[in-house]
This record gives C-alpha cells, sequence and structure tokens, in this order.
C-alpha cells in the first residue's frame, strides 16, 4: 500500500514544484500539502475505506483548485495554468470514477462529479458519466432527461439528445415528462434550424436542397413525437400539456390545430378538455373597433368573452354531469369573480353568474363539501345571510359529518341570534363524531360565555365537556375550564376546579402549567402549593418533560420560601425518571443553571 501511495505522490511533485518555483505556494505550505495528500492516499487505500474518506480527498483537491485560481488572479501570473489544472482534474475524476464504481448506487455522488464536470467545462468526462451513470440507474427518468438536455443544450447535438430519449422511452415507455421534454426538444430543434436557414438566406448564401428538411422546419418530428406519446399515455392533462409546450413556439399553428382537434375527439367526455375549451374564448381577440377604447368598451368586451365561457360550461355540463365538471366552472365563475372592476354591470353579472352555479351543482346534489363552505362565505359576504343559514341547513343535511359546515352553520345562527342554536348544537355533536368534536365544544362554551349565561349553566356545560371520551377534547376542555373559573370566579374557584380535576385523567401539560402560573400570580404565592402543582404534574410527565423538573429545582431556588437544599434530591429523582435524550437534555441544561447561565 505505502508504495501506491509513494508514487501518487512522486507523481504530484513537478506540479507542486512548479507552484512553488512561480511563487503561488511557498515552501512550507507544499510541506503541509504533501502530508495532507499523504494522509488522504492512506484512507483511500485501507481495506475499510469509506465514502467519507473519497468526499473529503475530492473536496480537498476541489479547494486546491479554487486556492490556485484565486491566488493566480492576485498575482496576475498564468504559466502553465492548464497542466497544473489538467492533472489536479484529472484527480479529481479518477477519485470520482473510483467512488461511483464502489458505491454505484449513491445517487448524490454521481450527481456530484456532473455537477464538478459542468463546473469545469469537462464535455468529454460529462458524456463518460452520464453513460456510466445512465448505465446503473436507467430506472430513473430524470437523469435521461438531464443527459439529453445537455446534448441539446451545452454540445448542440441534436442527434445526440434524440438517441437518448428514445433510449430513454425504452425503459419507460409510459414517462409523461420524457415525452414532453422529447417533443419540447423536437420543436427546440425545429426553431434552431428555422433561425439558421433564415440568416442564411438574408446573407445571401446557398444552403443547399437537402441541407434543411422542410419535414423538420414544419415540426414533422416533434408531430412524430407527439403522435406516439397520445398512444401510450391516456388523458387531457398530458394532451393539454403537449399543447402548451407547442404554444410556445410560433410556427406550430397547425400543429397546434391537430393536437386541439384530436383533444376534443379523443376526450370528449373529459371534464378537463371541456375546462380549457371553456377558458380559450378569454383569449379570442377582441374586434377592432373604437368601441372598445374606452374602459366601459373593455368591460363590455370581457363580459361577452366570460358569457361565451359559460356557455361552453354549461354545454359541458350537458355532456358531462359529474362532480369535477362542477367544481371547475364554479372554480371558473370565483376567478372572474374575485377579479377587481369598475363596471357594476360586469361585476353584477359575475355574482349572478357565480351563484347560479352554486345552485346549479346543488340542485344535481353535485356540489362538493369545499363549494359548499364557499357558497355559504359569499352569500354571507353578499349580505344574504338569511340564505347562507338555509343554505348551511342544507348543506350539514348533506354532509352531516362535515365539522367545517357545522361550524359555519351555527356561527351563523350565532351571529343572527336565532334561538335554535341549543338544539343545532345537540344536533352537531350527534352527526360528528370522534377527535372532530372540539371546534365545536369550544365554540359552544365560548357561546355561552357571550351570550352571558348563568354561570352555573357554562360550567355545566365544562363539566360534560371534560367527561368525553375522546382524550383531545378532554384535555383540552380542562385546560379551557380552568381558564374560565380564574377568570370568572378568581383565584379559590380555580384551585376548586384543580382539586376536583387533578385525578380525573387524561391531561396535558399546559393544564398543571396553567395552575403553576395562577399560583405565581398571586401575592402570597405559596411554595408548598406550589409544589403540589410540580409533584402532580410531573407525575404525569416526569419522564419526558426535563424542562418540567428544572422549573421546580428553579422555584426551590428562587422563592422566598423555596428550600434549595431540596435540589440536590430533584436532581437525583429527575436522573432516575427521565428517559432516553431526555436526561441528556436535563443535564447540559442543569449545568447551565449552576453555571448562572439560565
Amino acid at each position: 500500500m505505502a508504495e501506491f501511495v509513494q508514487r501518487r505522490i512522486e507523481d504530484r511533485i513537478p506540479e507542486l514544484q512548479q507552484l512553488e518555483r512561480v511563487g503561488l505556494f511557498t515552501p512550507k505550505e507544499i510541506k503541509s500539502v504533501i502530508k495532507k495528500v499523504t494522509a488522504l492516499e492512506y484512507k483511500i487505500k485501507r481495506r475499510s475505506v469509506t465514502k467519507a474518506d473519497f468526499i473529503n480527498y475530492v473536496q480537498y483537491e476541489i479547494n486546491f483548485l479554487e486556492l490556485l485560481k484565486r491566488r493566480r488572479t492576485r498575482i496576475g501570473y498564468s504559466f502553465k495554468k492548464g497542466e497544473i489544472d489538467y492533472s489536479i482534474v484529472q484527480r479529481i475524476h479518477g477519485l470520482f470514477y473510483r467512488a461511483t464504481n464502489k458505491w454505484k448506487d449513491d445517487l448524490q455522488l454521481w450527481m456530484s462529479h456532473v455537477a464538478f464536470c459542468k463546473k469545469w467545462n469537462c464535455k468529454l468526462e460529462l458524456s463518460k458519466t452520464f453513460s456510466s451513470l445512465l448505465a446503473v440507474h436507467a430506472d430513473k427518468p430524470g437523469l435521461w432527461i438531464m443527459a439529453a438536455k445537455w446534448e441539446m443544450e451545452d454540445q448542440l447535438s441534436s442527434e445526440s439528445a434524440r438517441l437518448l430519449f428514445l433510449r430513454g422511452l425504452r425503459f419507460h415507455p409510459e414517462s409523461p415528462k420524457v415525452y414532453e421534454e422529447y417533443f419540447r426538444m423536437e420543436l427546440m430543434n425545429a426553431e434552431k434550424q428555422r433561425k439558421e436557414k433564415a440568416d442564411l438566406e438574408k446573407a445571401k448564401m446557398d444552403i443547399g436542397e437537402a441541407e434543411y428538411s422542410e419535414e423538420i422546419l414544419s415540426g414533422g418530428l416533434a408531430r412524430v413525437v407527439y403522435k406516439s406519446a397520445i398512444q401510450k399515455i391516456k388523458g387531457a392533462a398530458f394532451h393539454l400539456s403537449l399543447l402548451s409546450i407547442a404554444k410556445m413556439f410560433d410556427f406550430t399553428q397547425d400543429l397546434q390545430k391537430e393536437i386541439l382537434d384530436d383533444l376534443q375527439a379523443v376526450h370528449a367526455q373529459d371534464p378537463l378538455m371541456w375546462d380549457f375549451m371553456a377558458r380559450q374564448e378569454l383569449e379570442t381577440e377582441s374586434p377592432s373597433s373604437s368601441e372598445y377604447t374606452s374602459k366601459q368598451g373593455k368591460a363590455l368586451d370581457v363580459g361577452r368573452k366570460e358569457q361565451r365561457c359559460g356557455a361552453v360550461y354549461e354545454a359541458a355540463l350537458e355532456a358531462v354531469q359529474t362532480a369535477t365538471m362542477w367544481d371547475l366552472y364554479i372554480n371558473f365563475c370565483l376567478e372572474r369573480f374575485k377579479r377587481k372592476t369598475n363596471s357594476k354591470e360586469l361585476q353584477q353579472q359575475r355574482r349572478e353568474r357565480l351563484f347560479s352555479a352554486f345552485r346549479g351543482a346543488d340542485e344535481a346534489r353535485l356540489l362538493s363539501e369545499e363549494k359548499c363552505a364557499e357558497w355559504i362565505s359569499r352569500l354571507v359576504a353578499s349580505g344574504e345571510s338569511a340564505s347562507a343559514v338555509d343554505v348551511a341547513a342544507a348543506a350539514t343535511k348533506r354532509f352531516s359529518g362535515s365539522v367545517a359546515l357545522w361550524l359555519l352553520r351555527l356561527e351563523l345562527l350565532i351571529q343572527e341570534k336565532r334561538s335554535v342554536v341549543a338544539e343545532v348544537f345537540e344536533e352537531a355533536f350527534r352527526d360528528v363524531g370522534g377527535r372532530d368534536l372540539l371546534p365545536l365544544w369550544t365554540l359552544r362554551v365560548e357561546w355561552s360565555e357571550k351570550r352571558g349565561d348563568h354561570p352555573d349553566a357554562t360550567e355545566a356545560l365544562y363539566q360534560k365537556a371534560i367527561l368525553a371520551p375522546v382524550q383531545t377534547v378532554s384535555k383540552t376542555m380542562k385546560e379551557k375550564y380552568l381558564d374560565w373559573a380564574f377568570r370568572t370566579k378568581g383565584y379559590k374557584k380555580a384551585k376548586k376546579v384543580f382539586s376536583s380535576l387533578h385525578e380525573c385523567r387524561p391531561f396535558s401539560e399546559e393544564f398543571f402549567q396553567n395552575m403553576i402560573e395562577i399560583e405565581k400570580g398571586q401575592e402570597s404565592c405559596e411554595m408548598q402549593n406550589l409544589r403540589e402543582y410540580y409533584e402532580r404534574a410531573l407525575r404525569e410527565f416526569g419522564a419526558v418533560k426535563p424542562g418540567l423538573w428544572l422549573d421546580y429545582i428553579k422555584e426551590e431556588l428562587r422563592h422566598p420560601e423555596g428550600r434549595p437544599e431540596n435540589c440536590s434530591a430533584l436532581h437525583w429523582r429527575a436522573m432516575k425518571t427521565l428517559e432516553g435524550d431526555n436526561v441528556e437534555l436535563f443535564i447540559s441544561q442543569y449545568t447551565l443553571l449552576q453555571a448562572g447561565h439560565v
């Protein structure tokens, strides 16, 4: 092993001597470099070599290159720059090759080599790296796309890019992304050749007969890719993605028309196709007339376009009566409704169309839960609270398990001061089950407090809530009950509530912390009470909450009635009780406390 290391070090001596001779490095620095490189070489020659050894070596060489670059710039000396940099770069390539050969599955290692090749413009090495990478990771379509784009954009080789895409499609015959990028590449190649031909014609040069094929110039190869793609991959979304790519090029009008015709023929039952066709009406050009020079004229024009969009959507709903189609129509109406306009007529037109869409979907029983909530919110914002209440009542019957809709309905009833609020709460608790009950309980107790119910009635609600079988509800409502007791009836009531609940599990840490804060807020804060609260909290959370132990210790140290001599006993108990990483966390915090940093 030593012989191989020595030989590699000796191979570096000429370049190091040259660096010393030109003043880029001092003799002391050269010795340091040799020492460091020797250590790195021995590490990668060991039997139990690790990936980190190679990465460290590569990083050292890259840093060395960067340092050379900065020093040359500083002194303005570049003699034999190419020879020295070339040897270092080749060594880095060699390290990468050895590492990727040993850890073939490590994609990050491969990508680091790719990034290095691109940064230092090592085109030949990058081509080799991509070949090796794709041989090992052929199952990743993104790598085929990356390699092909490099050939097309950096190497300016459309033929190599095409071959890579074709090879990639053999491994991924149903990959939408590969087809999309292949389609884009062929259109880019056609555009590039069209520009070249135009420049030659402008210069009045003879371009010959066979140099530029009309089939390629018109996007013929892209059309072949498109035809193959739609045979392999179904769905209007993919079809539309190809159309959006074609629209980026100004010579593809015929291809766009062909794609659009196929889209309408093949995907006549797909809501996405209808949504696209409807929105196309917004992009139609307005007639060049003086009628549209004023703001009012522009509003009229926009209104007509939106009417045409609505007509397409209505035709779509006759052909495709699905929840998805209604959602797309409502989304369109919402987008247009939210757009600002100074025209009251246009705004009213948008509003009527939106509410008509909501009603139509509801009558067809295809209105989604999300859109129900949106409808209610829009009615409230428009000042139609009575209608919103009716819609909310119907929505909670249809989506009886939706806590969001129940909350909307209850908030509306509370706002309207309806007398049926209590009954609707009971109905909601029956229909909504499990963990979703917490927002309902929270709203109910807040409503009881705000409307000024007798304290006994509010307390009865809290006592009923804390008995809920769902832990999240029970825990949270205990915290709120304690807070309510302190706010409305003071310290004695809060302490009474705490005493009545301290054996009623489950608890949250906040329940105990709140009581501790209440006690500490009293003028006559008794340490005996704090000890009781901390002890009860530690009984529940002592194994996982090092902060509780530290707070307890701080109280003993800082409270006028505290006993600092108890701290050692508390420390011993904490070390016995805490588990896992919490022990180390407690030790570090306790050390800081002793040093006076906490």
